[in-house]
């Protein structure tokens, strides 16, 4: 903690170089999701309903593992460093990305997704890392700074993919994933500092369970619930929606290329919304930051499944990136405020957790709502999916229901 204050300028040199690196990151992931479902579509001949479902197997490998051994990794996170989960997660994920570019059936693609959760984690850790460096007054807009990061790369990925695999093949954007992640690597090592006290296994076991050693469990657990739900409702959408384009294209002009545009216009919004969210959070409250987020997404998620044009489309789902502006970092600066700085990597690797158990439902999900009924069910899916995440959160947690009242300097548990 002495270094968060003995040393202001260090959080904001870390947040400058995590922020490249989140956002080649980002551009590299970004690249193979959208379209992820026309290369499975092309190993094999499948029927319609077969390659919605095996898409969502595809999707969802990765974040089985990721749910599973994400505590585990955040365990380690808390006595070894962040740092050391970054250079991890950023060499692992070169390696296991660039060798689905060479894959010839379907099966090893869902082998090599499922290998890819075992190196999952780097925006995470850096978030993590930004939150034990940040102080705490600052770390809504540091968060909210960071999420430009892999949110532009997010906004490219998708369109440089597009153009790679309209004219080479989408192999081409596994193997230029594994190149860029390879450079998130030697950032990392080089760049990033970190000013850490390794807290020992015996210390660990020592303080109990790390539910217990928080402030309040209740809203801990309540707010990583709304993780899962928030990205359940983002991944349902993201193995259809260059099928859907697809649909609404009839089956003609240059698809993928039009899905990377779509695929990317949250990210515009997202880009210019999430810095002023976070910092509008930090001065009025992150609770009203939270329920506009929610109230917003549900208006928007509804009528894409009832579009005819894709430039419609696009129009909704640009609106869609000022929601996830509000959601994901609301959600990360309300745990870091309310958790022990010395759990900050637990309480991130369990929300990675959280996050990765939405990504694998709404997979699977999404591509079952879309077998029974077409893609359009699956946006009337999401809507009423983060409806019911409010409502909850609405009842379970009073802090939420006090958004209208001025945020107070009170203290947090240290």
């Amino acid at each position: 903690m002495g270094a968060r204050k003995g040393k202001p300028e260090q959080w904001r040199r870390n947040l400058a170089v995590l922020w490249l690196g989140t956002f080649i990151a980002g551009m590299g992931f970004s690249e193979i999701m959208p379209f992820l479902s026309l290369y499975v579509e092309g190993l094999g001949h499948f029927t319609k309903g077969q390659v919605t479902i095996y898409s969502g197997l595809t999707y969802a490998a990765t974040f089985f593992v990721i749910a599973a051994v994400s505590p585990l990794w955040g365990k380690l996170a808390d006595r070894k460093g962040r740092k050391l989960m970054l250079l991890r997660s950023s060499i692992g994920m070169a390696i296991v990305i660039g060798l689905m570019g060479f894959v010839t059936n379907v099966w090893q693609l869902i082998g090599l997704r499922f290998l890819q959760g075992f190196f999952a984690g780097y925006i995470p850790n850096a978030s993590a890392l930004i939150a034990a460096e940040t102080p705490k007054e600052k770390s809504g807009n540091a968060l909210g700074v960071l999420t430009t990061g892999y949110v532009s790369g997010n906004l490219i990925g998708p369109v440089l993919g597009g153009i790679l695999a309209q004219v080479f093949t989408i192999r081409w954007t596994f193997l230029l994933t594994g190149f860029f992640l390879i450079v998130v690597f030697i950032l990392s090592a080089t760049l990033v500092h970190e000013h850490f006290t390794p807290i020992s296994r015996e210390k660990q076991a020592q303080a109990g369970s790390w539910l217990k050693q928080v402030k309040n469990p209740k809203l801990i657990l309540v707010l990583l619930v709304s993780t899962m739900f928030i990205q359940m409702g983002n991944n349902s959408i993201t193995p259809i929606i260059s099928l859907y384009v697809k649909q609404l294209m009839n089956g003609t002009g240059p698809i993928t290329l039009v899905a990377g545009i779509i695929a990317a216009l949250p990210g515009i919004s997202t880009l210019l919304a999430a810095p002023k969210l976070g910092e509008y959070g930090d001065r009025h409250g992150t609770q009203r930051v939270l329920v506009f987020g929610y109230v917003f997404a549900v208006l928007m998620y509804f009528p894409q499944g009832f579009v005819s044009s894709v430039w419609l489309l696009g129009v909704f789902r640009f609106m869609i990136g000022v929601s996830d502006g509000a959601l994901f970092p609301a959600v990360q600066t309300m745990l870091t405020k309310n958790a022990p700085h010395s759990l900050v990597g637990t309480v991130f690797s369990w929300n990675q957790s959280f996050q990765a158990l939405g990504s694998m439902l709404g997979a699977l999900v999404g591509g079952l709502v879309a077998n029974w009924f077409n893609y359009s069910g699956v946006f009337t899916f999401t809507a009423f999916t983060l409806l019911l995440n409010f409502l909850l959160l609405w009842w379970l947690v009073p802090e939420i229901r006090q958004w209208r009242s001025k945020p107070t300097k009170r203290s947090v548990n240290e």
